[in-house]
């Protein structure tokens, strides 16, 4: 979330296709463009996943089951207290500061309606829409692909993913959901955990004068090419219930975007592709989307720090370690 007194600064150029241009209404336009389809080339060079639905809960009765909790207001009263006035607006220009000043008197019907989009298994249209910041990451400052979009979501939007995702990852953690392997976005784990772990891996190996090999793996455009259809499917195999299934695909429907930079808005685009970089939900259901990656590490050790991954192995053979990796 762009903080007020920090704006992303645009490009003073972009390369679009094989010509660059200096007119900033064009830029943005064209990072929207650029952002709102950075996953597709990968979608349409994957090969669709046959069983990527869930298979029918009465085939497994010792599944755990997940349904959603009503939410109290005392939570609600206590994240809107909470807020940074400090944070921008997202695109329905309600103030975090207004929201905090305001917290008593509007957080039992904010709750109302958090409890009503439970019930519809449907999320106010205009809590999905995102303004979109590009921030640079570093390269070729032409290049669109080094940029990062970072996505500013309607404060209300924020409030209510912060109370989902507390009941999906109290959910994740009672019933160690998450793989062992994966230290990103999840308490009590971290970068440190992380490199402690392979860390040790690596100098017990040492110690045993075997040899060590690693790969580690940079994806490109993870959280942007999460296929929307798999994901659904991950979470109704996780024993997520008909209700939540039906909620998430409508979180997921009708998503749109804008970027917006110095005082300049695009046009909205569709997003049909990838969680959003920016909001509560997006690091946990990206976590739920790769979690099964270390089920693929044959014989290989694995760990991950959310989309960061590093294979690694060891042996008294070289010969063997590489074959192996």
């Amino acid at each position: 979330m762009e903080n007020k007194n920090t704006s992303s600064q645009l490009p003073t150029a972009l390369r679009i296709g094989n010509s660059v241009t200096t007119d900033k209404p064009t830029i943005i336009e064209n990072f929207n463009k650029h952002f709102s389809t950075a996953g597709h080339a990968f979608h349409l060079t994957t090969p669709t996943a046959f069983n990527s639905t869930a298979p029918p809960t009465a085939t497994r009765p010792n599944l755990p089951h997940f349904s959603f909790s009503q939410i109290h207001s005392a939570d609600v009263l206590k994240e809107l207290q909470n807020l940074d006035p400090y944070k921008s607006a997202g695109l329905d220009n309600l103030d975090p500061f207004f929201l905090k000043l305001s917290a008593e008197i509007i957080a039992t019907p904010i709750t109302s309606l958090f409890n009503l989009s439970f019930m519809s298994s449907e999320i106010p249209i205009d809590w999905k829409a995102a303004a979109v910041i590009p921030l640079f990451k570093g390269g070729d400052t032409l290049d669109p692909n080094c940029y990062r979009p970072i996505s500013i979501l309607p404060c209300l939007s924020k409030v209510f993913e912060s109370q989902v995702n507390k009941q999906i990852t109290d959910y994740f953690e009672s019933h160690r959901t998450l793989s062992a392997m994966q230290s990103g976005f999840r308490a009590g784990h971290g970068c440190t955990s992380a490199t402690l772990k392979v860390l040790n891996d690596i100098v017990t190996a040492i110690d045993k004068k075997h040899y060590c090999a690693a790969v580690f793996i940079d994806l490109a455009k993870a959280f942007d090419s999460v296929n929307h259809h798999i994901l659904i499917g991950r979470l109704s195999s996780l024993g997520f219930s008909n209700d939540c299934v039906a909620w998430f695909t409508n979180y997921f429907s009708d998503r749109v975007q804008c970027v917006k930079s110095e005082g300049l808005l695009s046009g909205p685009l569709a997003v049909s592709m990838g969680v959003p970089q920016g909001s509560i939900l997006g690091p946990t259901l990206f976590s739920v989307y790769i979690n099964d990656v270390a089920l693929a590490a044959g014989e290989s050790l694995i760990h991950l720090y959310a989309d960061d991954t590093i294979l690694y192995t060891s042996g008294p053979s070289l010969d063997t370690v590489l074959a192996t990796l």
